[in-house]
């Protein structure tokens, strides 16, 4: 027993560590950037609630039969609305004191008294108070996990006119009950239909695991679910690229957790060093960091210098004297991020292969020599982009043999570094031009973005606006209905026969 219980608490930091994966990449939501998001939300609870089917009414009091169809909603006042964060995992969206104009299709039958016409109606006193519960699915995507709701309406009333006036007042109570009974039980399942099916539907939009180019892709799943405070919603993601050709490839996570103090701007996302260092790490697991120039490619200056300097080698192969030139340059290991506040900066180790190559025979070597390089990096976002401009910051190159063939390489220090800066460095760049996603939805983008730099990881402060509305990117991926499910969802035209009544 005592064994056992040893063993269990040698095994406990190991077992915290692994429920606590820290992420590479992080997004905090604010109050501020909640109250845009209700901005756009009470548009589309607008537009769901005009789109609510209400059952036909229709039954007798003594003589009198009576039948209610066609409901229309006509108009919608929700002046008072707000959607606040609720810990640990909840978005609460409360409507007060809203009002519903309705008109709809009246048919009345008293003795041999026929009439048919329309009624407006408006309820007031409207309550409409939603629990949204959010977390993460199997796929390790943000969803609406389940929803409560509980909707109410104070009073109704119902403005008649024409010849049988006086009748449809007196059965108002009838109608008027029924009507605002039928209603207020169809709120809470349009609202539930579109939480749980509409908006998880865009929720689809946001990228979990996808592919960055054609050598590399990005895995985006959240690691636990949300957390949720009263001004804030936390989102964990895992941050982790990974190389196409082992795509189950799993980099450990070392680096310092992202920690988001800020609350001033709409959202904050931020990225530890691992998200970078995973870039780079499967970028060269794919094989792809090598760039080799020759012939008219290496810039005619280095190539006199590197024939003056190898010329003893070269002389020695005197039938290839004037063979084309051939500089591989391959990174030797993956390239280290290092964030620090006062910029980042990238670190890599490279071979350098010089060869001549001779016309239909075997390259010949001249020089392979080790680089040490190290890059600043300019992280900036642009749209929902992440973006990386490098540039050269340290360079030093020695011999992998001797010292005294470091001496001599002394001479190829700066015009190598040209190299790289004017021919190098250009294609690198081009290369990270496309930057990769960041988890948001379809229709959502950054705005006003502020960079800044922690000890070993950076943030981005922004502002949100939607390129789209909601009920666009909905509609977008909306599935299409079938001929047969649209022609039974269609409201069926009431009878004119009094007799069906």
């Amino acid at each position: 027993m005592a064994a056992g219980s040893c063993l269990l608490l040698l095994l406990l930091p190991s077992l915290v560590t692994a429920s606590h994966s820290p992420p590479g990449c992080k997004i905090r939501i604010t109050s501020k950037g909640l109250d845009l998001v209700k901005q756009e939300g009470l548009r589309f609870v607008e537009q769901e609630l005009q789109n609510i089917t209400v059952s036909d009414l229709h039954g007798n009091e003594g003589q009198f039969q009576y039948n209610i169809s066609q409901v229309k909603v006509t108009d919608l006042q929700l002046a008072f609305s707000d959607l606040n964060f609720q810990p640990q995992q909840h978005l609460v969206f409360n409507i007060n004191n809203a009002s519903i104009s309705l008109r709809f299709r009246r048919q009345l039958l008293y003795w041999f008294f026929y009439d048919i016409g329309s009624i407006n109606a408006s309820a007031d006193g409207v309550h409409i108070y939603t629990v949204l519960q959010l977390a993460k699915d199997e796929a390790g995507r943000l969803k609406i996990s389940n929803m409560t709701c509980n909707a109410s309406i104070a009073r109704m009333h119902a403005g008649f006119s024409g010849t049988l006036r006086k009748v449809y007042e007196f059965l108002s109570t009838f109608i008027v009950t029924g009507m605002r009974y039928l209603l207020s039980q169809q709120i809470c399942p349009s609202l539930e239909h579109a939480s749980l099916v509409l908006l998880n539907s865009l929720l689809d939009t946001v990228p979990v695991r996808n592919y960055v180019d054609e050598h590399i892709g990005i895995d985006y799943s959240l690691l636990r679910d949300p957390s949720i405070s009263t001004d804030t919603l936390d989102l964990d993601f895992k941050g982790m690229f990974f190389p196409r050709v082992r795509e189950d490839q799993e980099l450990e996570n070392h680096a310092v957790e992202p920690v988001i103090k800020e609350t001033e701007r709409m959202v904050y996302v931020a990225f530890s060093e691992y998200f970078f260092d995973s870039a780079m790490h499967s970028y060269f697991q794919a094989g792809v960091l090598t760039i080799e120039l020759q012939g008219e490619k290496v810039p005619k200056d280095l190539e006199v210098l590197l024939r003056a300097t190898f010329f003893g080698t070269i002389f020695m192969l005197s039938p290839s004297v004037d063979a084309p030139l051939r500089l591989v340059l391959q990174v030797s290991a993956p390239p280290r991020c290092t964030i620090k506040p006062s910029g980042t900066s990238v670190s890599v180790s490279a071979f350098l292969n010089i060869s001549l190559v001779p016309p239909d025979r075997p390259p010949v070597q001249l020089s392979s020599m080790a680089m040490e390089t190290k890059l600043s990096a300019k992280v900036f976002l642009q749209g929902k982009a992440l973006r990386v401009q490098l540039d050269l910051r340290r360079f030093r190159i020695y011999s992998k043999q001797s010292a005294l063939e470091s001496l001599a390489l002394f001479s190829l220090q700066a015009p190598l570094k040209t190299l790289l800066q004017l021919t190098i460095m250009p294609i690198i760049n081009e290369r990270t031009k496309k930057g990769v996603q960041i988890p948001l939805p379809e229709g959502m983008d950054f705005t006003r973005e502020v960079v800044t730099n922690h000890a070993g990881f950076l943030t981005v402060g922004a502002d949100l606006h939607f390129s789209k509305g909601l009920r666009e990117v909905i509609e977008k991926y909306r599935p299409v209905p079938t001929a047969a499910a649209y022609s039974s969802s269609q409201p069926a035209e009431p009878s004119l026969d009094p007799s069906s009544l």
